[in-house]
């Protein structure tokens, strides 16, 4: 077990022993949650996720008596560090997710504080509601901290920020007692200064206080932002406040929300939160993506675009682009970019104008583009409607992500990325800021909230050293002082946390600042909660998440890892969490999270977890650490994060690279060699006595023994052995198709074994198109070591199939595969495993290994393949896609491929992975967890499915999991378009 933290005068043991939820003080949580999406790290006490507001009162009282702070944190999508910090973090993200109650007539929702952005206005759509402000992370991003940072997003112009409809707060204060906050009237908010909870009264009095003084009152409007920059989250909302009645005459009523909002989680512990709701956005979505040759000219033709009273007015420069180029997913999303003349990568601007009726969008993007053009600005002006411009939105939120690619240790860092001006003051402060990047040799990337003031910058630095870590602070100070000039905010929705908090004296004066400190004292006077933020915040540049001039060896790998190390490839993580998404917001990643909801199973704590293992270990082999073995545990390499992952972080790589170092140091586990070695086992078994191992794995009881020797759960059922094998059939049958074109079967070790029946089908079905078939000599593919880290052994194997192919496919005869797992084995990893004698054949090799449905649908679009061919009987198809599927080459093929005979109709079940991934749904400890992910999407949508409506599923494994999960025979595609033939 990973140790536990010993803190000198401090037991944890009296808190443990009363506590609902679950409470960690072990090294690995610790680990886990000593950063966020921020440069900083620091080791917190102890990690708690509490079940119920006696949990949170236990620990706000614990924390009084023994001076210890309290850091309260939903996703941890933080990106100035306001999660982080020494004490405990309280992570209300697992049981606190309840939408309590929506009100359609009055239009308003309250929620407890881990309920995420987008899953409540999935529940709002039924009443034609919606929660309007919006962060690029809404998909996991949570209301709490939403309202912490006061956050806003793209669509700011129209829906303002957080605080702007927060209505109503129910807190814990800092002596744990309960308080609601809410509009008050005069005479109510009388009867609060002159009673109530003492703590409270205090709190409202000291308020009153600071605000009804007249100096007070002129410091405050003369040393706080514009207020025409409705982005202004620099330090506590005082003047937020002071435009409330009593103290400003025509003022809304007071409320104390005003001030909780932006206040990171210094002043209370939020329980409930009241929202306001507007109606659902225009039905009608349109984009006009505005191509520029710079920055510059894009910042003017904001000016311009927001006559149009667009939906928002979002940025995304060169950088992020070609950032976008590189990633598989986001690559797809870029389709309707344009190079310029120079063949280089423009400024881009996004404008939405969508509107109830598509004529109404038409309308204003030509009226738009009209004066784009009479005024010279822009060289290129598509519209995109409808489903397109989720693709554009998602490319423009993963900018973030995206910027974590860029090679090396030079990253694009948030240190003054969160600026608000004026937006008519935007062009000329965005001069004045590259000035100063140049001055210093350095550049920037530029993206995000054009429309609002708020262009997010990240100069390129690294911080592994000394002179980066000089820069960091030293690129701080110098926009912190161009901020001032503008009369800016130096922080428009990230907040302040301890990478502006320095800062905040010299935006708002020091006056202003001591009235903070008044504040936070009012509301927290032992300093219990979240300390170290917004007010008395330790120097910028310390606790950085990298140490200056570190040094780290290097570090030998099995795979290749091009341009980069494997501790790079880890550090691409920057803990933006698009892992943290739940089963309701789609996509692969990350299953087990998805099923457990636990920090510790996201592809982030793995890629944390490895990161600091391999930098900070004293160890020959830095592999060797069961801390990275844990957390590693419930992945099941899925290979969702590959694609899914904004900063392309492989971590399904990164296990079997762990896995095999491991195996090093410790050995290879019985199951995993069985495992590693299917193929060897298993034709073992087809060539002695089939018969029998179909006997044992058919006798329920007999099976349960069988399985509980290897490893394997009693309950999970086994594939079964054919009498004889697929190369066997083929040989024995001879080459029988004469067609005009010679294509290559790949008989991987699943097929020829197990789905002999389905692999008949695909040659069938290839001959009787027209096509020659040929099986050629070749090894296993390898896949079952891979799963298991037996790198060495797959580096064999990698090496024999390309030697024997390389020679023989081509784009003309290409090696076709019926196992995506198998087939796409050639195209994920083999390039990686090869030796760099054979890296340039591996690649051109891998290009023409194609999935049985991709070849199909490839030549069905060349008109090579007739709908003659088909039958015109209607069908109706469910597709379950497999995970490396999805990542390495979409699931589009096979719809259209399935959805190619006349009445076919396809649909793709909206699920994840499916549980099993290869051999972790077999083995007992996982059985559990792999059936539970089979229950978020899958199960339940097949279970519901008539029995005329077919279930497809490539996957050997995903067809066994469907099996075991519901009873109904999943089929796969090659079977269904063979049987489709006449």
């Amino acid at each position: 077990m990973p140790s536990e933290i010993s803190v000198p005068g401090v037991s944890f043991d009296s808190l443990k022993n009363t506590f609902e939820g679950e409470f960690y003080s072990d090294s690995i949580m610790r680990t886990l949650y000593a950063t966020d999406a921020s440069a900083y790290r620091e080791m917190p006490l102890a990690v708690a996720l509490p079940k119920s507001e006696n949990d949170l009162k236990a620990l706000i009282r614990f924390a009084n008596q023994n001076r210890v702070p309290l850091i309260p944190r939903t996703a941890g999508t933080s990106l100035a560090g306001q999660v982080v910090g020494k004490g405990i973090v309280v992570d209300v993200s697992k049981y606190f997710g309840k939408i309590l109650e929506i009100n359609p007539e009055q239009m308003w929702a309250r929620v407890q504080p881990g309920v995420v952005r987008d899953e409540l206005n999935m529940a709002l759509k039924p009443f034609g509601l919606y929660f309007g402000p919006e962060t690029s992370t809404a998909n996991r991003a949570m209301i709490g901290g939403m309202v912490g940072n006061n956050s806003c997003g793209s669509n700011s112009v129209v829906y303002g920020s957080t605080r702007e409809h927060l209505l109503e707060v129910r807190a814990l204060l800092s002596d744990g007692s309960e308080a609601v906050f809410k509009d008050l009237s005069a005479e109510e908010l009388g009867a609060v200064l002159g009673s109530g909870n003492p703590l409270l009264r205090s709190i409202y009095q000291k308020t009153d206080k600071i605000l009804s003084d007249t100096f007070n009152q002129a410091e405050i409007r003369k040393n706080f932002p514009k207020k025409s920059i409705e982005r202004r989250n620099t330090g506590y909302a005082l003047d937020m406040l002071l435009d409330c009645s009593p103290y400003s005459g025509d003022g809304p009523a007071f409320n104390m929300c005003r001030l909780i909002a932006g206040s990171e989680g210094t002043l209370c512990f939020i329980t409930e939160i009241k929202v306001n709701l507007i109606p659902q956005p225009p039905k009608s979505q349109g984009l006009v993506c505005l191509h520029f040759h710079s920055i510059d000219e894009a910042l003017r033709a904001t000016v311009l675009s927001l006559k149009y009273k667009p939906q928002a007015v979002e940025l995304i420069d060169s950088y992020i682009l070609e950032c976008a180029a590189k990633n598989p997913e986001q690559r797809q999303n870029a389709f309707f970019v344009q190079m310029t003349e120079n063949g280089e990568y423009p400024a881009i601007l996004v404008v939405d104008v969508s509107n109830e009726t598509p004529e109404l969008v038409r309308r204003t993007a030509d009226l738009l583009t009209a004066e784009m053009k009479a005024n010279g600005m822009g060289y290129h002006y598509p519209l995109l409607v409808d489903e397109d411009t989720k693709r554009i939105w998602t490319l423009r939120k993963a900018g973030l992500g995206l910027l974590a690619n860029i090679p090396g240790d030079e990253k694009a860092v948030a240190v003054i990325e969160d600026t608000a001006v004026d937006v008519a003051d935007q062009p000329e402060y965005i001069r004045d800021f590259n000035l100063i990047l140049q001055k210093h040799g350095m550049s920037a990337v530029h993206y995000a909230h054009a429309g609002s003031g708020e262009i997010h910058l990240r100069p390129i630095i690294n911080l592994k050293t000394s002179e980066g870590h000089a820069q960091f602070r030293l690129i701080a100070e110098e926009i912190a002082a161009l901020v001032k000039k503008y009369d800016g905010s130096l922080s428009g929705e990230h907040g302040d946390g301890r990478l502006r908090g320095e800062f905040i004296p010299k935006m708002v004066g020091d006056h202003n600042y001591a009235l903070f400190k008044e504040i936070k004292a009012a509301w927290d006077p032992n300093g219990i909660f979240n300390p170290g933020k917004i007010t008395d915040t330790p120097p910028m540049d310390t606790f950085l998440r990298y140490e200056a001039d570190q040094q780290v060896p290097e570090i030998p790998t099995y795979f290749r890892f091009e341009n980069q190390t494997i501790l790079q490839h880890a550090e691409q993580c920057n803990g933006s969490a698009d892992c943290r998404k739940t089963h309701l917001s789609g996509g692969t990643m990350c299953p087990s999270f998805m099923a457990t909801r636990n920090e510790k199973d996201t592809t982030r704590a793995r890629a944390n977890i490895l990161r600091e293992m391999l930098t900070h270990s004293d160890k020959k082999n830095r592999f060797d650490h069961p801390e990275i073995k844990e957390v590693f545990d419930l992945c099941l390499a899925c290979k969702g994060c590959k694609s899914e992952c904004p900063s392309n972080v492989d971590v399904a790589k990164l296990k079997m690279e762990f896995l095999q170092h491991y195996h090093d140091a410790h050995g290879v586990p019985l199951r995993s060699w069985l495992v590693g070695n299917f193929s060897k086992m298993t034709g073992l078994a087809s060539r002695l006595a089939p018969w029998a191992y179909n006997l044992i794995f058919k006798t329920p009881a007999l099976r349960k023994i069988a399985n509980r020797v290897v490893g394997f759960h009693p309950e999970r059922t086994m594939p079964l052995l054919e009498k004889q094998t697929l190369r066997e059939w083929f040989r024995k049958r001879g080459e029988t198709g004469r067609g005009n074109r010679t294509v290559y079967v790949f008989c991987d070790e699943f097929t020829n074994y197990n789905d002999v029946e389905i692999g008949k089908k695909a040659i069938l079905t290839l001959e009787k198109l027209g096509y020659t078939v040929r099986i050629p000599d070749h090894a296993p593919s390898g896949r079952p070591q891979l799963s298991k880290g037996l790198l060495r052994d797959a580096q064999k194997i990698a090496g024999q199939n390309v030697s024997m192919l390389k020679d023989i496919i081509s784009e003309e005869t290409p090696l076709i595969g019926i196992e995506p797992s198998a087939i796409l084995t050639f195209r994920d990893e083999y390039p990686d495993l090869v030796p760099e004698s054979l890296v340039g054949a591996a690649k051109s090799l891998a290009a023409n290994c194609l999935q049985f449905e991709e070849f199909i649908s490839r030549e069905m679009e060349a008109k090579r393949i007739s709908k003659d061919a088909f039958t015109r009987e209607k069908r109706l198809i469910k597709l379950h896609g497999h995970c490396q599927q999805k990542a390495m080459s979409g699931m589009i093929p096979t719809k259209k491929m399935l959805s190619f005979p006349e009445n076919y109709t396809v649909q793709l079940i909206p699920s994840g992975c499916c549980g099993m991934a290869g051999s972790f749904g077999y083995e007992k400890e996982h059985y559990d967890l792999s059936m539970k992910i089979g229950e978020l999407v899958l199960f339940p949508t097949v279970r519901n499915q008539p029995e005329e409506v077919l279930i497809a599923a490539p996957g050997t494994s995903c067809r066994h999991q469907i099996h075991d999960g519901t009873g109904r025979e999943a089929r796969h595609p090659a079977e269904i378009l063979w049987e489709a033939l006449v």
